[in-house]
């Protein structure tokens, strides 16, 4: 264990402070221990241990402060260590810490089911479903469709991230780092085109049009179960659909007798500036997959969907040991009430409109900005080289690792390797926000 005390949450001094060269000798340390304990596979983006976290900063075990533009991969949206989410999990520990709730039940368990049956799109009777990770809710989600459809076929779309179990990996697009050498998977899922307005300059309708077709012609409408799509696709590069797609999808999945599933994992609570990227434009599916920002920090997930469809699996054909842990479902409660009354959505659309001003700028003047995208404090920018489209994945790399050593978390994702990803909390000051996107704009003038 580290030596360093520091008290976490909001707390913690609001600013980037090097007292190191990152990673420190502590950091450093630490990492060989890491490297002779844990297996290899286990890889880190930026190899800083933390001791503290709130707000909008990460303290490391040599005492650095640096600026957490991820959450943890979107998790703590409601900051690192929110007192309300600390003072629910301190009392929920002094009651009980596990009973499995298929074994005992309990009241957490029900009001979280409560909850998001209440929040989530439609004003249909719905059923929710707990479990531990978003890969395990999307595993489920897809079983639950299939019971109630009787049905095998699952569609998916390029640059999909759906998790890292066997299933979910069949469902990722990506080879690298999260399918190769891990075959074979799961059969009966198909990749259709998705809506990439940056490379395809499709409207939604043509692009909807284009995924039908090829769902009608080489899976057969006969044969599905489930589309299942991320609203904004997160690990392929955050795209967001062109305007119609997604209800287009959603008007022909009903009329086919199609569960139509939305994998918010990432999205979710209100990260993209709405407490669900589905209400941007109306979108009410069948199901949802729920995770990461749920309990501020806490292992939990969830499916959510209509009560018919949900009610379709036997009893004893959902749940695990673990899933809705009453602590993660005490994390959650204070969690979700944190976003509504501290008016995180709203927050969400202002960093949102500060990062896209910010990269608007510098655009201006570095065609290498190839897209700034995104809704809310999920935001992007697609790197290219200098007078195309071609993706620039070496610049990419180039600005997290600058930005990693001047003390700002930041996060790379898209399926070439050359997209830079804005997560910070949603309790992040503007102040420091733009100190670390400044610090990116120093690394992309740094790579010219």
């Amino acid at each position: 264990m580290t030596d360093v005390t520091i008290t976490g949450g909001p707390s913690l001094p609001q600013e980037r402070k090097l007292v190191t060269s990152i990673p420190g000798p502590k950091s450093q340390e630490l990492l060989a221990r890491k490297n002779a304990a844990v297996a290899s596979g286990v890889g880190v983006a930026l190899p800083v241990f933390t001791v503290a976290a709130g707000g909008g900063v990460m303290i490391d075990a040599d005492g650095n402060s640096l600026i957490d533009l991820g959450s943890g991969i979107a998790v703590t949206g409601v900051g690192n260590s929110a007192p309300a989410v600390v003072d629910a999990v301190k009392k929920q520990v002094e009651q009980f810490t596990h009973t499995c709730f298929t074994v005992t039940p309990y009241d957490g368990y029900v009001e979280v089911a409560e909850k998001l049956n209440a929040i989530t799109p439609g004003d249909h009777e719905k059923r929710s479903a707990l479990f531990n990770t978003g890969a395990e809710a999307v595993e489920n989600a897809i079983k639950i469709a299939r019971h109630y459809t009787k049905k095998n076929a699952v569609v998916v779309f390029d640059h999909a991230y759906h998790g890292r179990t066997n299933l979910t990996m069949g469902m990722t697009a990506k080879n690298m780092p999260y399918k190769d050498g891990f075959g074979p998977f799961a059969p009966e899922i198909y990749r259709v085109p998705t809506s990439y307005p940056f490379r395809d300059g499709l409207s939604g309708a043509e692009a909807a049009k284009v995924a039908l077709t090829q769902i009608e012609k080489q899976v057969g409408v006969a044969n599905l179960a489930a589309i299942i799509i991320e609203p904004i696709q997160g690990e392929g590069g955050f795209i967001a659909p062109a305007e119609g797609f997604l209800p287009a999808l959603q008007e022909w999945a009903t009329r086919n007798g199609v569960v139509f599933i939305l994998d918010e994992v990432q999205t979710g609570f209100a990260r993209t500036g709405d407490l669900f990227a589905a209400n941007h434009e109306g979108v009410v599916p069948d199901l949802m997959t729920l995770a990461k920002g749920i309990a501020g920090g806490l292992p939990l997930s969830a499916v959510t969907g209509r009560a018919e469809i949900m009610d379709s699996a036997h009893a004893g054909g959902l749940g695990g040991t673990y899933t809705g842990n009453p602590i993660a479902c005490a994390a959650a409660l204070a969690t979700i009430e944190t976003y509504e009354t501290e008016n995180l959505t709203e927050r969400a659309r202002e960093i949102g409109a500060i990062i896209e001003e910010f990269f608007a700028e510098l655009q201006k003047d570095d065609d290498r900005i190839g897209e700034i995208r995104g809704r809310g404090a999920m935001m992007a920018v697609e790197f290219v080289e200098s007078g195309s489209k071609a993706p620039n994945a070496a610049l990419t790399g180039a600005i997290a690792k600058y930005a990693g050593e001047q003390g700002v978390v930041l996060l790379t994702c898209g399926t070439y390797g050359n997209v830079v990803r804005f997560l910070p909390p949603l309790s992040i000051s503007d102040e420091l926000l733009r100190d670390g996107l400044q610090v990116v704009a120093d690394a992309i003038t740094a790579a010219a």
